[in-house]
């Protein structure tokens, strides 16, 4: 009688073993597939749809419309990604992983490249408030962070708990450029309050969410997850101090 019970104390807790794993796929799988889409709307009259709206004026330079290219396809990859961990397609996931860097190291240099050319072009120009070198900080900041969260996930990719979860980061530290160009006037008009302030509640949403729905709290998403947060004002400050102003100089003098 004694096994028996045991047998069935082990069934139950299996079964809830797997159904929580079930849910997290999900959980990841939502993510994975709102990810791509708030970044089409963001991008719909700027890149994707902009032959549709002739007020934006010219089309963009080669570079960057490479980069939006690379953008694009690593949006979708991070899509694929999530949809083929929900499969439970680990090998096909991960091979795909491998291409997954290479296209994460085009991101950084078309994303620098871009960055720079913009605050060039832009000068006299003002976007949230900022001057184009102060703003600068926005765009590179990404980059910075692209580098922590990718890089983390890459090395802690044998743990697919805290690999998955800054993955997901990564992504959400990527919304900020989607945000800002929400074909939305009254959005846009908030400036750094909406393109800084969606990503931050999201980010603090999910980890609640996630804790909530996993009864424990990842300890390195917690960590990625206020560093991500903390470094949407602590850019807009740093954006504004001489230090920086110099330093930006600097990177587009050349």
């Amino acid at each position: 009688m004694a096994v028996e019970q045991e047998m069935l104390v082990l069934r139950a807790a299996a079964l809830e073993k797997a159904a929580s794993r079930s849910r997290e796929r999900k959980f990841f799988l939502i993510g994975g597939l709102l990810f791509p889409i708030l970044v089409i709307i963001g991008f719909s009259k700027n890149y994707y749809f902009r032959p549709l709206f002739p007020e934006m004026g010219e089309i963009y330079s080669d570079m960057v419309r490479f980069h939006g290219a690379v953008m694009t396809a690593w949006v979708l990859l991070f899509a694929a990604q999530v949809w083929l961990v929900s499969k439970r397609n680990v090998k096909l996931h991960m091979k795909l992983g491998i291409a997954g860097v290479g296209l994460a190291l085009l991101v950084l240099v078309t994303g620098y490249i871009v960055s720079i050319g913009s605050a060039r072009r832009s000068a006299g120009e003002e976007f949230a408030g900022m001057s184009p070198l102060e703003f600068l900080a926005i765009p590179l900041a990404d980059l910075a962070l692209f580098v922590v969260f990718f890089g983390g996930a890459i090395v802690l990719r044998k743990r697919p708990a805290e690999h998955k979860r800054l993955m997901l980061l990564s992504a959400l530290n990527f919304l900020p450029a989607a945000a800002a160009r929400f074909p939305v006037e009254a959005l846009q008009g908030l400036g750094a309050t909406w393109f800084l302030g969606l990503p931050a509640f999201l980010t603090a949403a999910v980890i609640v969410l996630d804790t909530w729905r996993h009864g424990k709290l990842n300890k390195a998403f917690l960590a990625g997850g206020l560093l991500l947060i903390a470094a949407f004002p602590g850019r807009l400050y740093i954006a504004g101090t001489s230090t920086w102003l110099a330093l930006a100089e600097w990177l587009t003098s050349y």
